[in-house]
């Protein structure tokens, strides 16, 4: 038995996936194939199936439409010809083009880059804080596109489940005139700050427990969760084949071995040309990276587009200011890599790169080596005379450093220690010898 629009799972009925069509332009043949591999990952991301994947070649886009008359004609006719629901532009639409394209697409979907990923976003957000940075990222995009947008609501219709690109505050809001937007944007602000203000007292309650702290960042799919989790040594995070699987920070205390315990976090990852107003939305979750000690960036060395991944990464930590910090790159699904000796030859030169692999372990001692290392250089080996009346010092020296030895004197204990900044400066009264 067939269905037009439905299809049986389970015992439930789940709506049939929406059928995009997917447009890009290059300025050379084959030049956006690894474009276009993404935007169609995304799309399956967001929950539809692509039907047909149309390739432009020009200089630059069109002013008014993006691709030209000419080719608008034949994206609607493929849309005809696929029973399609929508299509899917491989750029960032300005709000004219928006409204050009929809006046030849009238019965379509018309959606871009842009809110493709936010669709995505809107999915995956979890936490309260989460739902509300997306919802930011979508008002902020949407407030110069109303008019488009509501032409194109106009004509959602016919018993379909809404779907792509209308998710999140997209069923309420998008009717609403600006001022009602501006009020709204106004409003999740406040409520991001009180957030921010939050996660700031739970970083200085973090920071005060003198744990080094390190931010695990990379392109998304990457296998960020999953080191998290190899590192742990449990699956306590979520972590699964799917974009941008992680929106929320999750840390965690790790064991990097030597006696060396650090706090690791993983966040939402990172793509090309991920839109500013993301990035801004984000920022309270992303300045994790911002705070921490070490910088661990998790790259898929198995993809071919490994570098431009990394690049892509760098860009973004760059805008965060944070390049300046000990940095790692994990060179993660090593075991997935075709040709391991001229992969390594290509990615050697990224920052303390380690080959690994976060599902079987692989190179995860040379990660916690190298990880420990770079905790060592950010501390001072002194040797302490501590009176008996002030033990409490050496207590919290083992919490937060290494106590490499200790001897007892008549009045004193005396001990070798290896501990940061901040603990240092505590017992500096007592030290009688610094390496």
């Amino acid at each position: 038995m067939a269905f037009d629009e439905e299809i049986i799972v389970g015992r439930e009925i789940a709506p049939e996936p929406e059928r995009a069509v997917l447009v890009g332009i290059e300025d050379s043949p084959g030049a956006s194939q690894s474009a276009m591999q993404e935007l169609l990952q995304l799309v399956r991301a967001a929950g539809a199936s692509v039907v047909d994947v149309i390739t432009q070649t020009r200089s630059e886009p069109d002013p008014a439409t993006y691709v030209g008359k000419g080719k608008l004609e034949e994206i609607k006719q493929s849309l005809e010809a696929n029973e399609a629901d929508m299509v899917v532009f491989n750029a960032t639409l300005k709000p004219a083009q928006i409204n050009n394209i929809l006046d030849v697409l009238e019965k379509w979907k018309v959606l871009d880059r842009v809110e493709l990923i936010l669709d995505v976003f809107a999915q995956h957000a979890r936490s309260r804080e989460g739902k509300l940075q997306v919802e930011l990222a979508q008002l902020t995009y949407l407030l110069p596109r109303l008019v488009g947008h509501g032409k194109m609501m106009s004509r959602i219709g016919g018993g379909r489940v809404l779907g792509i690109g209308v998710r999140g505050p997209g069923e309420t809001k998008l009717e609403t005139d600006r001022r009602r937007l501006r009020r709204r944007i106004t409003h999740i602000r406040r409520e991001l700050e009180e957030v921010r203000s939050r996660r700031n007292t739970e970083r200085t309650a973090r920071h005060r427990s003198g744990l080094p702290t390190i931010s695990i960042v990379g392109y998304t799919n990457a296998g960020k969760s999953s080191l998290l989790n190899a590192l742990v040594g449990s699956q306590q995070v979520a972590a699964h084949d799917r974009l941008f699987e992680t929106l929320d920070p999750t840390t965690r205390r790790v064991d990097l071995g030597d006696g060396i315990k650090a706090l690791a976090s993983d966040t939402v990852g990172f793509l090309r040309n991920l839109p500013p107003n993301l990035i801004a939305a984000f920022r309270s979750t992303l300045e994790e990276v911002v705070e921490a000690d070490i910088i661990v960036e998790v790259v898929d060395a198995s993809s071919p587009e490994a570098l431009d991944q990394h690049r892509a990464s760098q860009e973004i930590i760059g805008e965060l200011k944070a390049l300046d910090k000990p940095y790692v790159v994990a060179l993660n699904k090593w075991d997935m890599v075709a040709d391991p000796e001229s992969t390594w030859q290509r990615l050697k030169r990224l920052p303390n790169a380690v080959p690994l692999s976060a599902t079987n372990g692989v190179g995860l001692e040379e990660l916690r080596k190298c990880l420990r290392e770079l905790v060592r250089k950010r501390r001072t080996v002194a040797t302490i005379r501590l009176p008996y009346n002030r033990l409490e010092l050496l207590d919290i020296a083992h919490q937060r450093g290494q106590v490499l030895s200790q001897e007892y004197q008549p009045d004193y204990v005396e001990a070798r220690v290896e501990v940061d900044q901040q603990m240092f400066s505590k017992l500096e009264r007592f030290v009688v010898a610094e390496s």
